[in-house]
């Protein structure tokens, strides 16, 4: 292990950090809050440290699979420890736990929250809030490959590293024109959503803190009551709209762009998430529609907004679910393990792998009644090697037994069951609200503070895909 060069590159990115701290300032001034101190004292503390370690390591070389591992989830880990400074020093959450929480939450685009007012934080704490949203989105260090080079870096290591799914898919030869292509996509519907929501009548402020979190993917809202507090039919149809194109593989964007527009519907992985929605909104809005509304338009809205908010996984909300049957609760918490497609900005365990493994118990069950059939698993018109089914299966059972561990874990807080299963697979899967007492109309500040660190580190893994994490635990990892 280079460790000099691990420390290289996450120097560079702190430094990048310190900038991006410096933006929620003007908000900060514009409303008066007086948080803007905080701010600055952030951005100068993570840039002093972030060029010491840059300045005080070389990069002599180009990154192995080790660092790129390293790279990875450090970086993670260090824009979760230094983005608390804001909150910290704005005194807006006092609580070192909570603090690392909610900016963990936020960098790994889960949204789960420990705020029990989030209107009262100041505006500048409430902009950087969704801002690290909007940074995780797309992924830390698929965001600085772009930038990378100038550092004589190459970048594959860290790209197979950090994107979400069991097959790595280049745009382009060079790793880094993919990264600039990723980051150019994300920046358009970003910037497509944020003039639809202000053409829908909110505030600047709200239209960019909401498309932080819709375009990542995440759930972090202004309001207390999320989305449900802009009473705006249009609003929400935006954001289900974003909210799918979020959850969506990125390359199958760049080729709309570029003029391939039947690309989305080629595309396997896309077709089953959209046979997921219609299937899941089916079921929920019958229920719903019989039980709670008796109102076809409120029904279809409701249904398909946290359909897609879950499974995408965003996180916001515009109804109570937990007030819907105890079936369209079960349907939802099913949502929580799946996530969105590969290439996405969502967490989960992803519509592909669900569908591999799908595949690959119905291959199985026709090898037991034909022993000497061949029956290759294929994805669209390519047939899946059996090491990426094998990676497939391992990392399934990796996800459910975390869930299983992390459930135990956090009955032994005094949590009760439902509560504790939510909380695991809402953070697990980057999801944000759960059931229980994290549900829509909750939080986690009633979380012990054990439990805390526990769904924080339960949300790191999340993010970055369970195999990266494993693969730094592993003693074989370290021998040379």
């Amino acid at each position: 292990m280079h460790f000099g060069a691990v420390i290289h590159i996450i120097g560079f990115l702190l430094v990048f950090l310190a900038g991006t701290m410096l933006l929620p300032i003007p908000f900060s001034i514009y409303y008066g809050d007086g948080d803007q101190a905080a701010f600055v004292w952030s951005a100068a503390v993570t840039f002093v440290v972030g060029l010491i370690a840059f300045r005080s390591t070389k990069l002599d070389q180009d990154l192995r699979p080790k660092e790129g591992f390293a790279v990875v989830t450090l970086a993670w880990v260090s824009f979760s420890i230094f983005g608390t400074l804001p909150y910290l020093l704005s005194n807006a959450i006092p609580s070192v736990t909570d603090a690392f929480f909610e900016t963990v939450s936020g960098f790994t685009t889960t949204g789960a929250s420990i705020l029990t007012d989030i209107e009262a934080l100041p505006h500048g704490v409430l902009f950087w809030r969704s801002l690290t949203h909007w940074i995780g989105g797309m992924g830390i260090i698929v965001l600085s490959l772009a930038i990378l080079p100038f550092l004589g870096v190459g970048g594959m290591q860290l790209f197979k590293a950090e994107i979400p799914g069991p097959v790595v898919e280049k745009l382009t030869p060079r790793i880094t024109e993919t990264a600039k292509i990723l980051s150019g996509v994300y920046l358009i519907i970003s910037a497509a959503l944020a003039v639809f929501l202000l053409a829908g009548g909110m505030s600047l402020f709200d239209a960019l803190c909401h498309t932080f979190g819709t375009t990542a993917t995440a759930g972090f809202s202004t309001r207390n009551a999320s989305i449900g507090a802009f009473d705006s039919t249009f609003i929400r149809y935006v954001i289900i709209f974003f909210m799918i194109l979020g959850g969506t593989n990125f390359s199958l964007h760049y080729r709309f762009l570029r003029g391939d527009f039947t690309a989305h519907l080629r595309n396997e992985e896309f077709r089953v998430f959209l046979f997921i929605t219609a299937i899941v909104v089916m079921i929920i809005g019958l229920d719903t529609y019989y039980n709670n509304y008796h109102n076809l338009p409120k029904t279809v809205e409701s249904s398909l907004f946290q359909t897609e908010s879950i499974l995408t996984p965003t996180g916001f909300t515009t109804t109570d679910y937990e007030q819907w049957s105890l079936a369209s609760q079960l349907v939802l918490l099913t949502l929580m393990f799946v996530g969105g497609c590969a290439g996405s900005t969502s967490g989960g365990m992803k519509i592909m792998r669900i569908h591999v493994l799908l595949k690959f118990v119905l291959s199985e069950v026709i090898r037991l009644l034909h022993p000497r059939a061949v029956v290759p698993i294929r994805l669209g018109p390519h047939a899946v090697p059996r090491e990426v089914v094998a990676n497939v299966l391992g990392y399934s059972i990796l996800f459910v037994g975390l869930f299983a561990a992390g459930s135990l874990l956090m009955t032994t807080m005094g949590l009760d069951l439902t509560t504790a299963t939510g909380a695991v697979a809402a953070t697990l899967g980057n999801i944000g609200p759960g059931l229980g007492m994290v549900g829509p109309t909750d939080g986690y500040s009633q979380m012990p503070v054990l439990g805390k660190w526990v769904l924080s580190t339960l949300m790191l893994v999340g993010r970055l895909d369970i195999f990266t994490v494993i693969v730094l635990l592993s003693p074989l990892f370290w021998k040379k």
